[in-house]
């Protein structure tokens, strides 16, 4: 349930009142007792979201943080050493392909 500001228009007399989103919002005025109480516009509080499931970059620990540039450093050296033996292999071919187009 939130909390919600009021403001009275008669006394302006401010404060909080924390009830249900269904509930209609109060009309009388604590201080004064008249019947120009309005609610205010609030930008409301600020939603932090912790724990694990959510974003990679949300919290995360500093143990957490070193094993994973840990795994992309090892996953990068594999890419890399993927990448050489295919050329390799395609510079050997392009060798041998053309011997035979010859003849």
């Amino acid at each position: 349930m939130p909390t919600y500001d009021y403001v009275c228009k008669s006394c302006d007399h401010q404060w909080e009142v924390f009830h249900s989103m269904k509930q209609k919002p109060i009309r009388k005025c604590p201080e004064c007792g008249k019947l120009k109480a309005e609610r205010m516009i609030g930008s409301g509080g600020g939603i932090i979201f912790r724990g694990s499931g959510f974003y990679e970059t949300d919290y995360r620990s500093d143990s957490y943080k070193k094993a994973a540039s840990a795994d992309k450093t090892a996953s990068q050296k594999k890419t890399e050493s993927k990448s050489s033996t295919s050329d390799t292999k395609a510079s050997s071919s392009d060798s041998s392909g053309s011997s035979k187009s010859s003849d």
